[in-house]
Order: C-alpha cells, then sequence, then structure tokens
C-alpha cells in the first residue's frame, strides 16, 4: 500500500518512540490483523510492534487499523456473485481446466476459517461452516448436508447452483456424471478426452483427492492438482492471513506431559515424527492460544512432533510477543520456525526416509505429496493429539464445571428476560441474540462466543443451523416456539447450550414433540452403559420416542467439546454414522435431540455432559459401567412438557436435575431473578 499523509505521520510516530519495524512493516502487520477476527483482547496486537507504546502512536495505529477493516472485502456480504462466477469461468477456460472444486475450508481445515480462506461464501452466498461447491463452464452444484438445506437454497441463487445433498448424491456421484458431459457442450480446449477438474492441494485431504479422482476418472477425465487457486486469481482485494498475537495458556497438564503423551503413541506405532496441521491440536500440545478465527481460540500454524517429544512450530513468527517467545523457551523442545520452513523440513524428514505419520482425513495432501516425492515412509493414522486432548484432566474438568455454571446465570438471566419481554412481541431473532453475548460479556472471563448464536423463531428455528441476519431477522410472536443455541468461551471451559421456549401457549402438537425430544434427552442423559462403548451405539436412546411417533432429525446427537478450544472436537461424537471410538471418562460431549418441522417451527434441547465412571454401582455388574455428569445448567421450558407422556423416572430426573439449577445458579441472581428461576424449576 502507498504511503499518504496517514501513513507518514506514522513513519514519524514510530521513529520518535525508536521502535525498530517501519513504517510499510506495521502497515502490513495492522492489515493482518484487520483480516482477523474482532478480539476479546482487542488491545493486545500492539504488542507485537512494542509492549509500551506512547498513546499518541496507539491511537494512531487504532486509526489505522479501523481504516484497514474499512478496506478489505468481506467475503461473507452480498456482492454480484454472477459476476464472480463468470470470471472464475473466464479463469478456468484460460488455464484449460474443465472446472474446479471449492470447499469451505481452509489450509488447516478447521471448522472456522478466516476471511482470506472464505472462498466458498464469497463465491456462492453460503455461509454455512460445511459445504463444497463444483464449477464446471456451464454448470454449477453446491453440496450440503442436511443441518444446511433450507439455509443454502435461502442465501444460493438457485438459477446458478443446483442445491444438493452431501448424502443423497454426494459431489463424487455428480462429478461423474457431469464432468464429461459439461465438458462436450462447452467446448474449447476443455473439450478433449481427459477433462480436468482443478483442486487446490491445500485445501483437500487424501481422503477426499482419492474418491475425487475415482468420479473424475469413471467421467474419463482427471484431477489435477493447481500450484496457484484460480478463485484467489479473480478475488479481488481479498483480505491477507490474519496475525493475532500467540497468547500462553497453561491450564491442567503441562506441554512437557502432553509432548510425552505423544511421544509415546508415536514410539508404540513405531513412527518417528508426526506433521499436524489442526491448531487446536497444536494449541493444546504446546499450551497455546490465539484468535486468528471466529469462535475458537487457536493461531493458525503447523507442527511436527519427533517420538522423543522435540517440537518444530512453523507460524508466523509476527504473531509472537515477548511473552510468547519466553513460554517457548521455557518449555524446551520446541523450535519456532516460519512457515516457509516446512517444505524444506518435509523435504528434509522424506531424505532421512523417516517413518512420518499424518491424519488422512485433516492433513492437506499437498503435504502428503511432498513427503511421498522425497522418500518418506508415510504412515496413516490419527493426528496423535485427538484422543489424549479429548479425554480431560481432573482440573480441566473442574474448570470446565466452573465455566458453566458462569455460563448458567447468564442464561438464567436471558431466560428470565425473555420471560418478560418476549410476550409483548417487540423482541427480535436478532435483539434476543445481542442480549444473550451482553449478558456473557458482563462477565470479565467471557472470552467470546463458542459458535454464531442460532437465534430462531417460528420457521427460521426449524433451519438446523439458522444464522440471522438483518434480511431475515423476525420478531418473536405469540404462538411460535423460539429455538436459541448459543455458547462462550472462557479460559477453563468451553459451552454450547440451546433450549427451545414457547411464547404464548403452545399448540398441543408442539408439546408432544417437544416431550418427544425430552424423553430422548433424558435417555442418554440417565444412559448407564458397559466401558469400551461407542457413541454410535448409544444414539438410538436419543431417538427412540421420535421413532415411535414415526419422527426424526437429521443430525447427530452429540459432538465433542474442547477445553477452551473447538466448540466442535473429536474424534468421539454420538451419532448414527458409525464410530470405533469409545466413550472414556474426562471426555465431553453434548447431548442434543431434536425435530424440525419445515416451515412451521424447530425443537432442540441441548446440554453438555461428561463421560464418568458409573455414579452408583449397577446390580450383578461384571464389566466397568459408565455415565454421564450433566455440565450444562439452565432450565428446560415446563411450559411445553406433556406430562402423561413423561415416565416416573424421567419425571424424577428432570425434578433433580432442576433442583440441582436452582442449588447453584439462584444465589448469584438479584432478587427477580431467583423468583423467575424458582417458578422455571418448581417441580412437575
Amino acid at each position: 500500500m502507498e504511503y499518504d499523509d496517514y501513513d507518514r505521520e506514522l513513519g514519524r510516530l514510530l521513529d520518535a518512540a525508536g521502535i525498530g519495524p517501519a513504517a510499510d512493516d506495521v502497515i502490513e502487520l495492522v492489515l493482518g490483523v484487520a483480516a482477523a477476527p474482532a478480539s476479546s483482547f482487542p488491545g493486545a496486537w500492539m504488542d507485537l510492534i512494542a509492549l509500551d507504546l506512547p498513546d499518541a502512536l496507539r491511537d494512531h495505529l487504532s486509526g489505522r487499523l479501523d481504516r484497514a477493516r474499512a478496506i478489505l472485502d468481506d467475503p461473507r456480504a452480498p456482492g454480484d456473485r454472477s459476476n464472480r462466477l463468470a470470471r472464475l469461468r473466464e479463469e478456468l477456460r484460460k488455464r484449460g481446466l474443465a472446472g474446479f472444486i471449492v470447499p469451505r475450508t481452509d489450509e488447516h481445515r478447521g471448522e472456522y476459517v478466516p476471511p482470506s480462506a472464505e472462498r466458498l461464501a464469497w463465491l456462492t452466498g453460503f455461509t454455512g461452516s460445511a459445504g463444497v461447491a463444483v464449477v464446471l463452464l456451464d454448470r454449477a452444484a453446491l453440496f450440503v448436508d442436511g443441518r444446511y438445506t433450507l439455509q443454502a437454497r435461502a442465501e444460493v441463487a438457485t438459477e446458478a447452483y443446483e442445491v444438493l445433498s452431501l448424502t443423497d448424491t454426494p459431489p463424487e456421484t455428480w462429478i461423474a456424471g457431469s464432468l464429461a458431459e459439461s465438458a462436450r457442450a462447452v467446448g474449447g480446449r476443455s473439450d478433449q478426452a481427459d477433462p480436468s477438474l482443478g483442486y487446490d492441494p491445500w485445501l483437500h485431504a487424501p481422503d477426499e483427492i482419492a474418491r475425487l479422482a475415482k468420479s473424475c476418472e469413471k467421467a474419463g477425465g482427471r484431477a489435477l492438482p493447481l500450484q496457484n487457486n484460480p478463485l484467489d486469481a479473480v478475488w479481488l482485494h481479498r483480505p491477507p492471513p490474519p496475525i493475532t498475537p500467540v497468547l500462553p495458556h497453561v491450564f491442567g497438564r503441562t506441554s512437557e506431559e502432553k509432548r510425552a503423551e505423544v511421544a509415546k503413541i508415536l514410539a508404540s506405532d513405531g513412527q518417528d515424527v508426526a506433521v499436524l496441521s489442526t491448531p487446536e491440536s497444536i494449541a493444546w500440545l504446546l499450551d497455546i492460544r490465539g484468535s486468528d478465527v471466529p469462535n475458537t481460540p487457536v493461531s493458525l500454524a503447523f507442527a511436527t512432533i519427533t517420538r522423543d517429544g522435540d517440537v518444530k512450530l512453523y507460524i508466523d513468527l509476527r504473531k509472537l510477543t515477548p511473552e510468547a517467545r519466553a513460554h517457548f523457551q521455557e518449555a524446551g523442545a520446541v523450535t519456532v520456525l516460519e512457515v516457509c520452513r516446512l517444505d524444506t523440513d518435509l523435504g528434509g524428514l522424506g531424505q532421512d526416509h523417516k517413518r512420518v505419520r499424518i491424519d488422512p482425513a485433516s492433513t492437506p495432501i499437498w503435504i502428503l505429496d511432498r513427503l511421498d516425492k522425497e522418500g518418506a515412509l508415510v504412515s496413516t493414522g490419527p493426528d496423535p493429539c485427538l484422543l489424549p486432548k479429548a479425554k480431560k484432566s481432573s482440573e480441566e474438568l473442574e474448570g470446565i464445571r466452573a465455566a458453566h455454571r458462569r455460563d448458567g446465570v447468564a442464561l438464567a438471566r436471558f431466560l428470565a428476560w425473555l420471560a418478560r419481554e418476549a410476550p409483548k412481541g417487540e423482541v427480535s431473532e436478532l435483539a434476543a441474540a445481542r442480549r444473550i453475548e451482553a449478558l456473557r460479556a458482563e462477565n470479565p472471563e467471557f472470552r467470546g462466543n463458542s459458535f454464531e448464536t442460532i437465534s430462531g423463531a417460528g420457521s427460521n428455528g426449524a433451519i438446523v443451523h439458522y444464522r440471522v441476519s438483518e434480511a431475515t431477522d423476525r420478531k418473536l410472536g405469540p404462538g411460535m416456539l423460539y429455538l436459541v443455541d448459543s455458547g462462550g468461551q472462557y479460559p477453563d471451559g468451553t459451552t454450547d447450550v440451546t433450549r427451545t421456549i414457547a411464547i404464548g401457549a403452545p399448540t398441543d402438537e408442539m408439546r408432544r414433540r417437544f416431550t418427544y425430544v425430552l424423553k430422548g434427552h433424558i435417555a442418554i442423559a440417565s444412559a448407564c452403559f458397559p466401558q469400551d462403548t461407542t457413541g454410535s451405539q448409544l444414539d438410538v436412546l436419543a431417538r427412540r420416542a421420535l421413532w415411535q411417533a414415526g419422527l426424526d432429525y437429521d443430525h447427530g446427537t452429540g459432538h465433542g467439546v474442547g477445553s477452551y478450544l473447538a466448540v466442535h472436537e473429536g474424534p468421539h461424537r454420538i451419532s448414527k454414522l458409525p464410530s470405533t471410538v469409545k466413550l472414556e471418562p474426562g471426555m465431553v460431549v453434548s447431548n442434543e435431540p431434536g425435530f424440525y418441522k419445515e416451515g412451521a417451527y424447530g425443537i432442540r434441547i441441548e446440554n453438555l455432559i461428561a463421560v464418568t465412571p458409573a455414579e452408583k454401582p449397577v446390580a450383578d455388574a461384571e464389566r466397568a459401567m459408565m455415565g454421564f455428569e450433566t455440565l450444562t445448567l439452565a432450565p428446560i421450558d415446563r411450559a411445553l412438557i406433556d406430562l402423561d407422556l413423561l415416565d416416573p423416572g424421567e419425571r424424577a430426573w428432570l425434578d433433580t436435575y432442576h433442583a440441582r439449577v436452582l442449588e447453584e445458579i439462584g444465589p448469584e441472581l438479584d432478587e427477580a431473578g431467583r423468583v423467575w428461576l424458582k417458578s422455571a424449576t418448581a417441580p412437575l
């Protein structure tokens, strides 16, 4: 960016302060900060320049940051997406490609990505957290799962994109039937015997490319890795990669203990080194946090760890504050390098014929290809940090309980406010979402949302991962069900809770279906199961009452949750999908059955639960038995319960749960709040 008078003044202030970085370097840093999500530590990035900055320089940098945010492209904002699609197709023609695949991911393949990687949203308008587009020269399709079907149809121009189910019509099936036909129909350079479907090798895992290659072969074509992403070539004003400070975060087991545990896994599996590409794993392993992406407190980076526990961290060094550098120095056995060194060091692993572990589900295929090219002995297996990270320590669990008590106070205050204000007909979905965030933010430990709040009234609640906007915002009114799914990040834990609230008098149908969902929720919460049970073996418990009524829901029953990390964490889950991952003590998972009537309402009840040894001895048990501890503390709407459908055990569970909510949350509320909570948690 060229200097203007504003930037000349920045240079003068830097010189006067005796600070080393030149003005153009600082401007690049400011642009990187501007391209990151709003931080819970808004001034911390200035420490990347110097710890002690004169007030005049701080004010000037804040102004420069505001200017930078104003000029950077917001990929999720409305725009002429038909023009963007046309420009991409023109770029494909120039490169002799029959098509290109656009996933919703970045090099680290996390759920949340920085603005610079929001390619799918920029191109199609779809803002969900999971999806993929395939753009051919004469047609295009967007593939989403059941959570996002309604949202995708509302956000995407259906005359430009077919909106298809990832499960019913996978991209591979569509490509096999469309690639060659599209190339022939358009003609030109792509009218060749083997039409090429391009892909960015940094944005796809080996498992995905294996399937993609087969589908292209069926169409008589090939999947072609590209050195440069053609979408990036046509994205004007694309934000740069984010730059936010790396923050030490020591909680629970130390980094040294965790590195030793992972090293032991590698040694046991006969591997010399593992390549880590998932920022959550790196954050957990090295006791660091950041704010490079929305909602998940991580720094984008790569790492390797050897069977001896030595770690190399590949990261933009501009993210390191003096505190972070000291943290790594104290940790020992951690070498911090620029990201560009990864290429060279992967080549070295190959030349030394090291046995290298990669996770085929999450590692970019670029890394696998680099290792293969240099002769490394590649072993595939799950990220070795996943399972140790999922099994929380006793200190982590105690912190998570504290975070939920803190969160429960904000939830109770929100629900009491909603009970007073919503019947008046003046509360909107956006206003409610902002209210719950504001109440959480009153606690000094709050570090931001753990995901974008789902605030859906009436038919909007039937969109499983609905995101309210100014365009879709609607008022909560009598006769509606209101579904609010929200969560917070705290230094000692991550929360995620859903409640469905009746605004006014619910219909009998609403009450029946809510109660079926509640029965499933209680069945999971009170389950007692043998050690070595997987979540897929328990999933039927959540659906039994719904199935008996001829109903179901198209999402999993439970996902893992991190400790001040990702709100969606593997490898464990509760789902119809087969799983070989056992539920082990310390794992935190959500319990969230639901039901959604398209065009009418949505129902979901979600608490977080922790896997524990069975609380009470089981008569005649010959195996170790497990159960769940409910962590979330928030009342469940009694107005929506059909008591005739609950058995005595289910009633007892809910009364016990509500008594606990009142006992733990009530003392933290004001008098009016306690009165409301006492009524909301009264015995059935």
